[in-house]
């Protein structure tokens, strides 16, 4: 039995679905977010407006807000999650950020309150469908406590050691992950004028040495056709690859990186 209340902070494509996970699965679970309530559909009337309310009356709070700007935002200045009187015990980091980030995060927080990291993988899909993977940092006892949350949103969950090893663990995910989203985009282009067709192409690399997550769930994921705009996913993947190399400290500006991050900022819709 889950006796304490989880909040959810940043309900957008991600944030949304864990919490509606959370709800099924009989949690007492509140959204805090920047957009009026009546955005949420049926999970309105779970959605908590003003910030001070929503830290005063959630124990167990998520973060899944976009960036380390809106982290900030959230914690500290616009929505000041952590500036007053609140009843946050146990704050998780969900967003992908720069594992140097987080780690200077602890020592922004409240001593008193316990920190984890725990980074999701998986599509909006798999979040509506509670099977995301989760890559998890944090003292055990900590990540054990969390275990029963994890359970109603996810199938999958890696303890990779202390506090920013998940998020360590997840920005090299996710550099994996972008490089398979430019190749498989690239060589979709590629086809128009090749003449291959993209729907036999797709179910060979499925079957052969091309297989990616992405290529082999092109038609499953909702992404997977957009251009870069700097607040979608596209636009989220580069961001997580800067973090990438934000955490060991490598030129942007050179090697396979720089590609990566030059070819997603250049993706068109793809119609």
């Amino acid at each position: 039995m889950i006796e304490k209340t989880v909040g959810i902070a940043g309900c957008g494509r991600m944030g949304l679905p864990m919490a509606r996970a959370l709800l099924r699965g009989g949690a007492d679970v509140y959204g805090f977010d920047v957009r009026p309530a009546a955005e949420f559909g049926g999970f309105a009337g779970r959605m908590i407006a003003d910030p001070r309310a929503f830290a005063e009356r959630c124990q167990v709070v998520f973060t899944v807000v976009r960036d380390q700007r809106q982290t900030d935002d959230l914690l500290f200045d616009d929505q000041a999650l952590l500036a007053g009187p609140n009843g946050i015990e146990t704050l998780v980091v969900s967003s992908t950020l720069s594992p140097r980030y987080l780690l200077a995060l602890r020592d922004r927080v409240p001593p008193e309150i316990d920190m984890a990291d725990a980074p999701m993988s998986g599509a909006a899909i798999a979040a509506e469908e509670a099977r995301l993977s989760f890559m998890l940092g944090g003292a055990d006892a900590s990540l054990e406590a969390l275990q029963p949350l994890l359970k109603l949103m996810g199938t999958h969950f890696h303890r990779m050691g202390g506090l920013g090893a998940g998020m360590t663990a997840k920005v090299l995910n996710n550099f994996v992950a972008a490089t398979a989203v430019t190749a498989v985009r690239q060589v979709l282009d590629w086809t128009d004028e090749l003449g291959v067709d993209r729907a036999k192409l797709l179910a060979l690399m499925h079957d052969s040495s091309g297989q990616t997550w992405f290529g082999s769930n092109f038609d499953k994921i909702e992404f997977a056709r957009d251009g870069y705009d700097p607040d979608n996913t596209i636009g989220i993947l580069k961001k997580d690859v800067e973090s990438a190399l934000d955490a060991v400290g490598a030129n942007p500006d050179e090697g396979l990186q720089a590609a990566v991050i030059a070819y997603l900022a250049t993706l068109k819709p793809d119609l």
